[in-house]
């Protein structure tokens, strides 16, 4: 049996190991395969099993391809197969869920405590020498914010945003979450589920943690930016496409958002047009929020269990069924 994997570099830079894929059949690993439809075509080849975490497998691909019988998806978004034409190919497509939970929720809070205490600034300047010309034992050069009693609104509420509640909450802060379900069971004295508009005129942080449908695509824009309080503080480990980058640009400028920090942008790799390149107060991290090598190490176990339960005849994590 072959197995190809179209793009394997962004999930394995050589820090792991392939072996319990490759123990299933004969592997092919491309680090990037262009997205041109022809290039696709001949790297997937005459494998019945394949990969991808950001190479497209549209219609145009999957219909010159009909020996394939399997698609695993190396990442938890699957928009990037065309998973309804995949099912009348009785092609099963499957991705990995949760491995990066707590990863993410550590990063977002990282992105929160950077923007209350400028950390790598700080450091900086110390290195640049402020510090030994300084008059006083110490300085700083922005101002500094403590998170007690602070409000922090979460826009989504799946596994990512319930762990990014629980260590907000050991920080003292107050949590508002908006989510198509609303979850009594998690309502407390510091947590309260509310409608989108009150989450936007309380919270002194909001951190987007929902997937990116049509309702939500360009949902941090100039409209509801306008609702937020003043000197809000925005937070994305989640799709770029949920703001309008340059209505949260313009904000940024005027003031009306204080900080923004933002691990994704609506294109990958980032254009050198963005409009949050070059405006002020904005933290940006090339979408390295699932990165860490244990949650990496998580996916490719969860990848090896998808293939395995499919050749047993029993599979899982199944997006098309």
């Amino acid at each position: 049996m072959k197995i190809v994997v179209l793009d394997g570099f962004t999930l394995n830079p050589g820090d792991l190991s392939w072996d319990a894929i490759a123990e299933y059949g004969d592997l092919e690993v491309h680090d990037r395969t262009s997205h041109d439809t022809k290039d696709i075509i001949q790297a997937i080849g005459d494998a019945e099993i394949v990969y991808t975490n950001k190479t497209p497998l549209p219609k145009e691909v999957l219909e010159n391809v009909p020996w394939v019988k399997f698609i695993g998806v190396l990442a938890t978004g699957y928009n990037v197969v065309d998973v309804e034409f995949a099912k009348t190919l009785k092609i099963i497509v499957t991705n990995v869920p949760g491995y990066s939970t707590q990863s993410v929720a550590q990063f977002t809070m990282a992105l929160i405590l950077e923007m209350c205490h400028h950390i790598g600034d700080h450091s900086h300047a110390v290195h640049n020498g402020d510090w030994v010309s300084a008059l006083d034992f110490c300085f700083w050069n922005t101002p500094l914010i403590e998170l007690e009693g602070k409000t922090l609104g979460l826009i989504g509420f799946g596994s990512i945003g319930q762990s990014v509640s629980k260590v907000a909450q050991a920080f003292g802060l107050k949590i508002l979450v908006n989510s198509r379900t609303k979850k009594p069971e998690f309502e407390t004295e510091t947590l309260k589920f509310v409608e989108l508009d009150e989450l936007f005129n309380k919270s002194d942080f909001i951190s987007l943690h929902c997937p990116l449908f049509e309702s939500t695509k360009g949902m941090i824009n100039a409209t509801n930016i306008e609702k937020m309080k003043d000197g809000v503080k925005i937070i994305n480990t989640a799709r770029g496409g949920l703001i309008v980058e340059k209505d949260l640009a313009k904000a940024l400028n005027s003031g009306k958002v204080s900080g923004a920090a933002v691990d994704v942008v609506s294109e990958e790799p980032m254009k050198a047009s963005n409009p949050l390149l070059k405006v002020k107060n904005c933290i940006m991290t090339p979408h390295i929020a699932w990165a860490p090598k244990e949650a990496r190490l998580r996916l490719l176990n969860i990848t090896k269990n998808n293939l395995e339960a499919y050749l047993n005849g029993t599979p899982v994590n199944v997006v098309n069924a």
